[in-house]
């Protein structure tokens, strides 16, 4: 079966740096979009990034562009979000998720697999 999880999440002070990890298996990695979704309290699911392991494209929402960046390590099944320049408005829940096809924007209907969520908490 397929299995993503998430990871890496913490409590980090505004203008620091974390890097959340998915963790996948039972699929084969490359046929997958991989991505990553967060949901703060009292918010709808905001898609974050993504990546096509097809051809390495990458997509940003404009809120957190130039700020993250998606990554993989494909001989470990794992992609990466790394943040920087964190601000409060970035606390929320991060998801990752597998879809077999891109669509951008991201809408959490095309995914139809999901890991765990890790918190990610920004102090001011």
């Amino acid at each position: 079966d397929v299995q993503l999880q998430a990871s890496g999440g913490g409590l980090v002070q505004t203008g620091g740096s974390l890097r959340l990890s998915c963790a996948t298996s039972g699929f084969t990695f490359d046929d997958y979009v991989i991505g990553w979704f967060r949901q703060a309290p009292g918010k709808e699911r905001e898609g974050v990034s993504c990546l096509d392991s097809s051809d390495s494209s990458t997509f940003y929402a404009d809120s957190v562009k130039g700020r993250f960046t998606i990554s993989s390590d494909n001989a470990k099944n794992t992609v990466y979000l790394q943040m920087d320049s964190l601000k409060p408005e970035d606390t929320a829940v991060y998801s990752c998720a597998a879809a077999r096809f891109l669509v951008w924007p991201l809408r959490a209907a095309d995914f139809g697999y999901w890991g765990q969520g890790t918190l990610v908490t920004v102090s001011s």
